[in-house]
């Protein structure tokens, strides 16, 4: 083995940027690149020892492609799927035999810059529009928003239902079961690349030019320096710790044991992207179109004709100093080349000598004991702008950001702008958006073309495309420098998992183990699931509440007191809606229920309990449930959701949503806010109330009903989530054994709901369940959950 890596092979194909790459499933040693051309090609070792030969290519995006991944072999896809993202806001999951895709996935509202694949088929991807979203064969499953700016890197992690997300709000969240767990902070700017390195440490790459080290519980173990621009992307080294990384300073590094041993710079500006093969070899794609094929073996290596082809090009590459990859530049202290007679002191060392007038760049190479020139630098007549290779606004990228004062005593404005824009339409926009007078349009146009020219680095046009935002690369010269900031993208309107939101009440005693209680048979019978009819809490004494309402109405505020002839209708109330519902409630009583369901918070308790058995009837279920426009009834039930709130406000308040469930009206208010409810329920979860973890579990089985009959798959994703979570809260075995019937009933009949729970790792979450001796029906329900899974 020889001591550092050294180009195996140059493949061309690509007409534009190669912005993504990733190691095939097959054939053996394959990868496949994707581009700004908006091609996905899928390359194959042409020999044992050194090459490859495109095998495949295949289109299906119709603007660039930014981002790929590779799901896993299935027994339908024994070879495996190709995943890419685009800026058509599009994935595409093609076959390895069809130049067409399999299927096309739309939900997002912007670039579709990362992608990951986790066990099962599930797909992870991330997006300028701010959200992450999880995907099972071709439908959305969840929807992971928290995140301020454009979602730049994914990855799935080992744990099942544990996901990573990076962003240019500068954070990396920990998503587990579609909720945020953890946000890690410590980057500078935008997070552009994630690794894993095993179940408990990540990697983190930016555009600080920094790496982090991470624990999954939150600390920074290490932060690694060496970049002097953007870092585009990083990948580990199989079976290591060990990993590299790549970047606008037009180098690939490798690091062992937390340190840069090796820097391969490039003849392009933005080397964007870098997989690792098996066989430990590293390939790159940069925005010169090219893949490039690095190896430490003898045998791959490139011919010395190919070697020196590839110095000569390096050498004769320019470098603009307004990159900040070589410092402040001052012509006139430069020696001359007798400066390259000392040898460096560390891999990767830059010298800048002058030769003529001119001033040439060289790296030192430890491995060849030499300085190697890596250019030509242009416009080097003291330079001080430290300018990156790409201007950051609002979390996207653009060629140029300018500074535009309109008048000298009002604000000044920023101006993003891409070559491939139509300068009077920026311009146009740009009024419009900031409220200035139209007379500028001229002006400012001729502004944007004026400074707009730039200069060209490097041999070809095709190095300063961007395929992100479909325009050319930043030219370094007119731009106010790089700007980081939110990006005002949304992704409303989705499930969001974990987001705060309105929660629902709920009700009394336990039909389970009341007279209609499951009776414990042999496992091999299913009694369990799927449930058809909601579970309602029905246990009441009626006197005991009376007395208490009566109790504190001589607490209230005397705005708020119920006369005399009100508590008789609220007992005449309670008398009806405890019994067989024979007779119904009158437009008056409900009236006086209301009136008591408004006294302060510390002592409405009576009246919500007596709410909680009135929802039951019929009448009173459509009177306050059919309420959909206003959404009144549910946001009144979701503010005692509060973890923050009275507990016994919270319980009796998660009791009247399960007992909604009784009737239709009920149930279509349920599933209209279901995103609301659910979501503020399980903020319920750390309770130490037993009973208001069964009344969480029963709301999570109502739902589980009526998702099952309604067969909605981003429902029953919420729905497993809140499941997932709440089963690793529970004490209570009742609670734990609802969530188990709710489990089953969620993905009964539904092969996606049966992956999507094995990919959140529920499976393992349940299986102690199934060592329980008493009651037995919890053993036996868990039993025939984990036979589904």
């Amino acid at each position: 083995m020889a001591s550092g890596y050294r180009l195996s092979c140059t493949i061309p194909g690509h007409e534009l940027d190669v912005r993504g790459l990733a190691c095939g499933l097959f054939p053996e040693g394959s990868f496949v690149s994707v581009s700004r051309d908006r091609t996905v090609r899928l390359w194959a070792p042409s020999s044992p020892h050194r090459g490859f030969v495109e095998m495949h290519c295949m289109l299906g995006h119709s603007g660039f492609v930014s981002s790929v991944c590779i799901i896993p072999a299935s027994d339908n896809y024994p070879r495996g799927l190709i995943a890419t993202g685009g800026n058509d806001h599009n994935i595409c999951v093609f076959t390895l035999d069809n130049p067409k895709p399999l299927y096309v996935l739309k939900g997002h509202k912007n670039t579709v810059c990362s992608l990951s694949s986790g066990k099962f088929g599930t797909l992870l991807s991330g997006s300028w529009d701010t959200t992450a979203k999880v995907w099972l064969s071709d439908k959305c499953m969840m929807t992971l928003q928290g995140h301020t700016a454009a979602v730049w890197a994914v990855k799935i992690l080992p744990e099942q239902g544990l996901m990573l997300t990076g962003s240019a709000d500068k954070t990396v969240k920990l998503w587990k079961a579609g909720r945020c767990e953890r946000t890690y902070t410590g980057h500078e700017d935008c997070v552009r690349g994630l690794a894993i390195l095993n179940e408990t440490e990540f990697l983190s790459c930016s555009n600080d030019a920094s790496i982090r080290r991470w624990k999954i519980s939150g600390e920074c173990l290490q932060v690694c320096f060496g970049h002097t621009n953007y870092i585009y992307s990083i990948s580990v080294f199989p079976d290591s710790k060990d990993f590299v990384t790549t970047g606008e300073d037009r180098s690939l590094r490798i690091w062992r044991g937390g340190e840069c041993t090796q820097t391969v710079r490039f003849p392009a500006q933005s080397v964007w992207c870098c997989c690792i093969l098996e066989n430990g070899d590293i390939v790159v794609g940069a925005s010169d179109g090219m893949i490039r094929v690095f190896t430490e073996s003898v045998e791959r290596r490139a011919s010395p004709q190919e070697l020196k082809a590839f110095e000569e090009e390096l050498s004769t590459a320019t470098i603009d100093p307004k990159t900040g990859d070589l410092g402040d530049i001052n012509m006139e202290e430069l020696p001359g080349k007798e400066h390259l007679d000392d040898p460096g002191t560390r891999e990767g060392q830059t010298r800048l000598i002058k030769v003529e007038g001119k001033v040439e760049a060289y790296q030192w190479s430890s491995s060849d004991r030499k300085w190697v020139k890596i250019g030509d630098v242009v416009g080097s007549s003291g330079a001080t702008q430290q300018t990156s290779g790409k201007v950051l606004f609002e979390g996207k990228e653009y060629d140029y950001v300018f500074t535009i004062d309109v008048n000298e005593s009002g604000p000044s404005y920023k101006l993003p702008y891409n070559i491939t824009d139509d300068p009077w339409l920026v311009a146009y926009n740009f009024l419009q958006k900031n409220d200035l007078n139209p007379m500028f349009l001229d002006q400012v146009a001729k502004f944007i073309i004026d400074n707009a020219k730039g200069q060209t680095v490097g041999p070809t046009d095709t190095e300063f495309s961007d395929p992100f935002t479909g325009s050319g690369r930043y030219i370094p010269g007119g731009s106010s420098g790089p700007m980081s900031g939110a990006d005002p993208f949304t992704g409303a309107g989705r499930y969001i998992p974990g987001s705060g939101a309105d929660p629902v009440p709920l009700g009394g005693s336990d039909p389970f183990t009341g007279k209609n209680a499951y009776q414990s048979t042999t496992a091999a019978v299913n009694i369990y699931f799927p449930k058809k009819e909601a579970v309602t809490f029905d246990q009441a004494n009626p006197a005991q509440i009376l007395g208490k309402l009566k109790e504190l109405n001589g607490t209230v505020p005397e705005e708020q007191k119920l006369a005399e002839e009100d508590l008789i209708l609220l007992e005449k109330l309670l008398s009806i809606t405890c019994k067989l519902f024979v007779e119904n409630p009158t437009a008056p009583q409900l009236e006086t229920l209301w009136k008591a369901a408004h006294w302060p918070e510390d002592i409405v308790f009576p009246a919500l309990d007596i709410l909680r058995l009135s929802i039951r009837h019929p009448i009173v279920n459509e009177n306050l449930c059919s309420d959909k426009a206003t959404g009144q009834f549910s946001s009144y039930l979701i503010k005692y959701l509060n973890p923050q709130g009275k507990p016994a406000n919270q319980l009796l308040a998660l009791r009247i949503l399960c007992n909604c469930f009784a009737w239709q009206p009920g149930q279509k208010l349920m599933m209209l806010y279901r995103d609301q409810i659910l979501s503020q329920a399980i903020e319920l979860k750390s309770s130490g109330n037993k009973n208001i973890h069964i009344a969480l579990a029963t709301l999570a089985l109502n739902y589980a009903i009526c998702l099952h009959q309604d067969n909605d798959i981003e429902g029953k994703a919420q729905c497993l989530s809140v499941v997932s979570t709440a089963i690793e809260m529970v004490q209570d075995l009742e609670a734990a054994f609802r969530l188990l019937v709710a489990l089953g009933t969620l993905i009964s009949d539904d092969v996606n709901a049966i992956q999507l729970a094995k990919s959140l790792g529920i499976d393992s979450q349940i299986k102690k369940y199934a060592a329980v001796s008493e009651p037995a029906k919890i053993s036996e329900c868990c039993i025939l959950v984990l036979n589904l899974l």
